[in-house]
């Protein structure tokens, strides 16, 4: 059973999200304030975690990058901010989706789906192991080694990875990208690209403004280069 922590300080969204996640068998844990939900999350290990901004002790993002220092579990945002700014901010700190307030339920679940189906393993699949000389992708484990070390990536940062290795060579048009990663309704959301195209030069590329791997076809897309 899918694990989920709902963090907002907001008691009505808590409450209908617990009422509708329990109406479709998840597991659901609450917490009203930052340092609640860090203690919940080293605790009862959610699958994956609804977080809104804006919470009384901290901002969501300092939650975001407590929970990326350890932990590679899908984060959703839930907020009222609205500026592409804050989203990029949001999602640069390591969440894997953005949904503004207000929301409706069925979407939010839909990209909750989502985001747990990224961050499960692929399943049917045959070892593959792409080597570049400076990483290695290892698609069948779900790893990536620079230098002996294991790189930790989110689950939408590997999916996103995935999707170009497997690729090859081969351009992939943004919108590919989008719905493949993000899922079907996704399209124009090319902020998202280049967020998460940064976060993978700055921890596999060895001059990230300068990339060798990780290729950027202006206006079109991105391809991926051993």
């Amino acid at each position: 059973m899918t694990r989920v922590l709902v963090v907002d300080d907001e008691p009505q969204i808590v409450r209908a999200l617990v009422i509708n996640l329990k109406a479709r068998t998840y597991e659901v844990d609450a917490a009203h304030d930052g340092a609640t939900a860090l203690r919940l999350a080293a605790a009862r290990h959610p699958d994956v975690v609804v977080l809104d901004l804006g919470l009384p002790d901290m901002d969501g993002v300092e939650v975001i990058r407590g929970l990326r220092g350890w932990t590679r579990v899908p984060i959703l945002v839930l907020s009222a901010r609205h500026s592409s700014d804050e989203k990029v901010e949001a999602l640069d700190a390591g969440a894997d989706d953005y949904v503004t307030k207000p929301f409706g339920v069925d979407e939010l679940l839909a990209r909750l789906r989502a985001a747990v189906r990224r961050a499960e393993p692929a399943r049917g699949e045959g070892d593959v192991i792409v080597d570049t000389g400076e990483f290695t992708v290892d698609l069948a484990a779900k790893k990536v080694d620079r230098g002996g070390k294991d790189v930790r990536l989110t689950p939408t940062e590997w999916h996103l990875l995935e999707v170009l290795v497997r690729n090859s060579g081969r351009l992939v048009g943004q919108k590919q990208l989008l719905q493949e990663v993000w899922g079907p309704s996704y399209g124009t959301e090319t902020n998202y690209l280049r967020v998460y195209m940064a976060q993978l030069r700055r921890k596999l590329e060895a001059d990230p403004s300068h990339p060798k791997h990780f290729i950027t076809e202006p206006g079109m897309g991105y391809r991926f280069e051993k």
